[in-house]
C-alpha cells in the first residue's frame, strides 16, 4: 500500500495554520451548484432581480463555498489517505458574500487535539477562515475531524 500523503494526528501542532491552494469561484459554479442542490434562489441565479439587491449581482450559495473548501483542504494533501470522518462543524458564519471572479483559500488554524479511547485514531479541531483575494474573511468555522495515528 503507497503512503498516504496527509497529516496524521500527531502531525497537528496547536497553533499550526495550515493554508490551501486558491480557486477563482464562477458563474458557472454557481449555476451547477444550484442545479445540483435545487436552489434556484434568485439572489443566486437572476442578474436583473439582483440589481435591486446590496450585491448588484449573483452571490455564491454559502454551502458552495463550504464545499469548495472541503475539494480546497483535499487539493492541500492534509486529509488524503489520513482522515477518517468529518465529526462537527460548529460556529458555521457566512461573513460576507462570494460573487463570481472571487477567488478564495482555506486558512485552518488547530486549535485543539484530542487522542481516541482507540489508538488508531484522534480528532484534531480547526479554527477554518476562507478568504478571498483581498485577504477578506468571506466565512469561519471550527471543525472537528477524526484523523488516523501513525501505524
Amino acid at each position: 500500500m503507497d503512503q498516504p500523503r496527509g497529516m496524521y494526528f500527531e502531525d497537528f501542532e496547536i497553533g499550526k495554520v495550515l493554508v490551501t491552494p486558491a480557486r477563482t469561484i464562477t458563474s458557472t459554479d454557481i449555476v451547477n451548484f444550484a442545479c445540483l442542490s435545487g436552489d434556484f434562489n434568485e439572489v443566486h441565479t437572476n442578474c436583473e432581480y439582483c440589481k435591486s439587491t446590496q450585491f448588484g449581482e449573483p452571490i455564491a450559495h454559502g454551502p458552495l463555498i463550504y464545499a469548495i473548501a472541503g475539494g480546497l483542504t483535499y487539493a492541500s494533501g492534509i486529509n488524503d489517505g489520513t482522515l477518517l470522518a468529518l465529526l462537527e462543524i460548529t460556529n458555521w458564519r457566512i461573513v460576507t458574500p462570494v460573487k463570481h471572479g472571487d477567488t478564495i483559500r482555506v486558512y485552518a488554524t488547530v486549535t485543539a487535539t484530542r487522542a481516541s479511547s482507540k489508538p488508531d485514531r484522534g480528532s484534531v479541531t480547526l479554527q477554518r477562515s476562507i478568504r478571498n483575494q483581498n485577504d477578506v474573511e468571506v466565512q469561519q468555522m471550527t471543525a472537528t475531524l477524526l484523523y488516523r495515528r501513525r501505524p
